[in-house]
């Protein structure tokens, strides 16, 4: 069991190691919170991430691909919402204070960003379904519980890691190094909303 446990981790290590949403919102997070705070929404992402890898497990990107409607809502939807949250982050930039209760972004807001974070990329839906389904193919029925308790083991190390690190070296940075990187986040992730929506645009003008 514990080879399948590793197995589970090892294959969520990979997934989840690559700069998307999830990773520059965890970042951002620890950077603009007190630890303990940060701690708390990093919490909200490994929730929403869970239950994006358990869906995927169960075949939810086959829903998406099958219909056409729900991955353009996703799309639409999904993409104001996270360009309005990359226009967030650039206009507050060069406000930031390291986690001063004024700069906070409210616990509600936190939980919801969450959960859009990780359900705003219909790509990323599919990509992770079609790799956890590929795998869930190649595991006995009982190897299916541990290994994803591995896949979600290995989630929990990772935001939690992200999150301690930034926190512990953030006041070592100078307040500009700190607005610099805010302002790439922001870029990156309202440009990453305008896509959505350009793809969710072009989608409906060749329907």
């Amino acid at each position: 069991m514990s080879e399948v446990i590793l197995k589970g981790m090892l294959i969520s290590f990979a997934l989840v190691s690559s700069i998307g949403m999830q990773n520059l919102f965890v970042f951002n997070n620890a950077m603009s919170n007190k630890l303990g705070r940060a701690m708390l929404v990093a919490g909200f992402v490994w929730l929403a991430d869970t239950a994006l890898t358990t869906v995927a497990f169960l075949g939810m990107g086959a829903l998406v691909s099958r219909y056409l409607w729900l991955k353009l809502a996703i799309m639409l939807i999904g993409g104001v919402i996270v360009a309005w949250m990359g226009f967030g982050i650039l206009r507050s930039a060069n406000q930031i204070e390291l986690g001063k209760d004024g700069q906070q972004m409210p616990l509600k807001e936190a939980f919801v960003t969450a959960w859009v974070v990780a359900f705003a990329n219909p790509q990323a839906i599919i990509d992770t379904s079609v790799t956890l389904g590929a795998l869930r193919g190649t595991l006995e029925n009982w190897q299916a519980l541990p290994f994803l308790g591995g896949i979600v083991l290995a989630t929990a190390i990772w935001f939690s890691g992200i999150t301690l690190i930034v926190g512990s070296l953030k006041n070592r940075l100078p307040k500009r190094v700190l607005m610099w990187i805010n302002i790439l986040s922001g870029l990156i992730v309202m440009t990453y909303g305008v896509v959505l929506l350009i793809k969710a645009v072009q989608i409906l003008l060749h329907l």
